[in-house]
């Protein structure tokens, strides 16, 4: 069979705004309704959606494409955005809202044509994403999703272009997936709980991180997320985590990496509660997130610089249980790996290279992205 993608129980919903099956408006376009298309799983989906996708887009009001609960199948193609970035009335391209117990995957791709916003710092299983001029998928109030077999592409020098973001969601899983980007492969962000992030490739970009946290008011706890079997190549981070210094609060607790290649990482695992990129925060001020039951197992490879382990916790809640186990990171360099502690004692086992809060400790908050 040819590659396809499959859309199951739940609501696929594309352009600018996301209604339900039970609600639709006059500006709505309904892809069985209006144009014959079939949830049997077995019938192309293609000429109906792109006659749908086309007069949306004709339409002089903001329009949405919806497609009902159903399953669907569409051949492989590209879905591409208005190179313009002029052209989007909404912020959003393509968005997954408020949806429960959803798969894609396929051999498609989204285009985002993101090139001519890069420079201007414009915001906006087995799918492709292609330059996004913001986030490439951003995953918000979703419960039990499967994100598996994504390739994410755009250029290392791309600002704020996070190949997977996420929060206030639970039970995402994040499977086997190639991401390049230039800025985090994942981020996670308040409120996601119970994720599950194995076999991916990331670099370049940032690695992959949980946070910013602590910014903003109110922040919903990040807790129960699983990172392993993962390869993380030539990005600024690897594991990471990073919180704001500031008067906001927040907790995040059983955070684990397990079974990580690092490859020529510039900081390979971080706990950063100086998390200041720009030099954009109140000078003498402590994170007052809370970091608890934090492991790093069995993580190898090698560091781009010295600095290969920096926990960097904050002094008015300092990090709790935070364990480090089997760790062989070795330096690209001619200085030996180390490691940096500040507010926390790390609980350790089996081999340890670098030997943990053997270097230094920065005074000063961090100042990239």
């Amino acid at each position: 069979m040819a590659p396809h993608l499959n859309i199951v129980p739940s609501m696929f919903v594309l352009l600018l705004l996301f209604i339900s099956a039970s609600k639709v408006q006059s500006d709505a376009f309904d892809v069985v309704a209006k144009f014959g298309a079939k949830a049997d799983g077995k019938t192309d989906l293609s000429k109906p959606f792109l006659d749908d996708w086309k007069e949306a887009c004709a339409s002089v009001t903001p329009s949405t494409v919806v497609i009902p609960k159903g399953t669907y199948l569409l051949s492989k193609g590209t879905i591409q955005a208005p190179a313009d970035p002029s052209a989007f009335k909404d912020p959003n391209w393509v968005r997954f809202y408020s949806v429960e117990n959803f798969k894609m995957f396929g051999g498609g791709i989204f285009d985002g044509q993101g090139s001519i916003a890069y420079e201007k710092n414009t915001y906006e299983n087995h799918i492709t994403s292609k330059d996004s001029k913001l986030f490439h998928i951003n995953v918000f109030a979703c419960k039990n999703i499967t994100l598996e077999r994504l390739k994410i592409e755009a250029p290392d020098e791309s600002p704020n272009t996070d190949g997977i973001h996420m929060g206030k969601s639970e039970g995402v899983n994040i499977i086997a997936s190639d991401i390049k980007t230039g800025d985090d492969c994942i981020s996670i962000g308040d409120g996601t709980k119970n994720m599950v992030i194995k076999e991916i490739t990331c670099g370049p970009g940032h690695g992959i991180s949980i946070g910013s946290l602590g910014k903003f008011q109110n922040e919903e706890p990040v807790e129960g997320i699983k990172i392993s079997n993962c390869t993380i190549t030539n990005t600024s981070n690897g594991a990471r985590i990073k919180t704001w210094p500031g008067e906001h609060g927040g907790a995040v607790s059983e955070i684990h990496f397990e079974d990580i290649t690092m490859n020529n990482v510039s900081s390979p695992i971080l706990i950063d509660q100086q998390y200041c990129p720009w030099n954009k925060c109140k000078k003498n001020e402590e994170s007052k997130v809370k970091l608890s039951n934090i492991s790093f197992k069995n993580i190898r490879g090698t560091s781009a610089l010295p600095e290969a382990i920096k926990f960097i916790c904050s002094g008015s809640s300092p990090c709790q249980n935070v364990e480090l186990a089997d760790i062989d990171i070795k330096h690209n360099g001619a200085d030996p790996a180390t490691s940096q502690c500040l507010n926390v004692k790390p609980i350790t086992s089996g081999k340890l290279n670098p030997i943990p809060c053997s270097g230094p400790v920065p005074k000063t908050p961090s100042a990239t992205a």
